[in-house]
């Protein structure tokens, strides 16, 4: 798998007041640069308080009852679950949170919706580079009681939910969803929170919903909604259970490749689930951390490509722009299997492979471009205008920039060019497609 890092295009803002609090608030999703999360910036007594949406920052136990809590130097930012599963859901991992009021304000229905469309009306901006993810190579479980949360490996990112209430108008559900954009923009997020008309009173003497209503929450009472509300979907009380559990594994900081399976779940038992796997080894798409963090290094790229030993020509990615140009490094040593026999006491890089190498960087720009690159390979369809300028060498360091200069469906068009220094060594316009593997 290979997630993109993104942020938003633009900000955007909201007011409203907190479903707990009941307080007038103002939120503002704000474009961030590579590598900053999702942050939540807060005012504080001496400025702005910036608190990262990690597990780390979660408050003790008696704040999560029915919400999930961050604090940091004295300030907190209560009910974060809605919002960082919007940002999870459409696969935002850089982004500033402005919030004016401790918590955000419930807009509408009481659901992840409303963020979706704020994101939605910002745009998502690729950032090129690969985000951090944690990869599931083994199970990990929590048990408490009848409650469990568990995570296998699996290709994508799934998540799987069941409830049970004694209320019948609820009683037990089930739900199974790959959470990727359309998903959840579509299936997940417009889901409801809810309650049981006998807890309302108990959450109002703990000082909670002060700002809820029959028009930003689900209430039943003895299997009847409230208030002659209509549910959206027939287990839409198990799709908000999904939408809390995946706005607390946010806090994990990075997206995950797993299959988690939650039974009974809270947002205290989903939150020290998600501690569990930060305490554990995070597993990285890179090999080691790259001496330039905007750059892809060698493990970032065999996540993408499927060549290996002896056929992979790429080094380094050090810059792309999806859908547009990517520029890429080919280390030449003297190493290099072809150079045993071209040629012997006069080492060349056959044009060939000059050709090879460019055609590979130009794959990673064009798979990187793909949806689901998983499965996928792209093939050559043709090479026009191919031109070598001079001999490269032993020692030599290609330097590859591409342009896409045209996209239909699978099949595209490139033009690269090759240089070792300032030194145009090749040049090429080439024609691929992407097809299944």
């Amino acid at each position: 798998m290979l997630w993109l890092q993104k942020t938003i295009g633009k900000e955007v803002s909201v007011a409203g007041v907190g479903l707990h609090s009941g307080a007038d608030a103002r939120m503002t999703f704000c474009p961030a640069p590579l590598n900053t999360g999702l942050v939540f910036v807060v005012p504080g007594s001496a400025g702005e308080i910036q608190i990262p949406a990690l597990v780390e920052n979660v408050t003790g136990e008696h704040d999560l009852v029915r919400a999930t809590t961050l604090a940091k130097d004295g300030v907190t930012v209560h009910t974060v679950e809605h919002v960082l599963a919007a940002m999870a859901g459409l696969g935002i991992t850089n982004c500033y949170i402005r919030l004016e009021g401790g918590e955000p304000p419930v807009v509408g229905c009481g659901s992840s919706r409303h963020y979706v469309e704020m994101i939605d009306e910002a745009g998502i901006e690729e950032q090129s580079v690969p985000a951090l993810y944690y990869k599931v190579n083994r199970p990990v479980s929590l048990h408490k009681g009848d409650v469990e949360v568990t995570v296998e490996p699996a290709e994508g990112f799934w998540v799987t939910f069941t409830v049970d209430y004694d209320d019948p108008g609820i009683g037990t559900q089930q739900a199974t969803y790959e959470i990727r954009p359309p998903v959840f923009r579509q299936e997940i997020a417009p889901a409801r929170t809810f309650a049981l008309m006998r807890d309302v009173v108990k959450l109002q003497e703990m000082g909670l919903v002060r700002g809820g209503s029959l028009e930003n929450a689900l209430v039943f009472d003895d299997g009847v909604l409230a208030g002659g509300q209509v549910l959206r979907f027939p287990d839409e009380c198990v799709r908000h259970k999904i939408l809390d559990l995946v706005g607390d594994l946010a806090l994990l900081g990075m997206p995950i490749q797993g299959h988690v399976k939650a039974r009974y779940s809270g947002h205290a038992t989903n939150v020290e689930f998600t501690g569990l796997l930060a305490k554990a080894e995070r597993r990285l798409p890179r090999i080691y951390p790259p001496r330039n963090p905007e750059h892809w290094d060698i493990g970032s790229i065999m996540k993408i490509m499927p060549h290996r030993y002896p056929f992979l020509l790429v080094d380094r990615i050090t810059d792309i722009v999806p859908g547009k140009r990517v520029t890429g490094l080919k280390n030449v040593t003297i190493n290099e299997p072809f150079f045993q026999g071209h040629f012997p006491g006069h080492p060349i890089m056959p044009a060939v492979l000059i050709i090879e190498a460019m055609a590979q960087v130009g794959g990673v720009l064009l798979m990187s471009s793909v949806a689901e690159p998983h499965g996928k390979l792209v093939y050559f369809s043709g090479i026009d205008k191919a031109r070598f300028r001079a001999p490269v060498t032993p020692g030599d360091q290609l330097r590859f920039e591409l342009e896409l200069t045209r996209l239909r469906g699978p099949l595209c068009k490139m033009r690269g060019t090759a240089w070792v220094g300032d030194k145009l060594v090749a040049e090429a316009d080439l024609m691929s497609t992407v097809v299944d593997s």
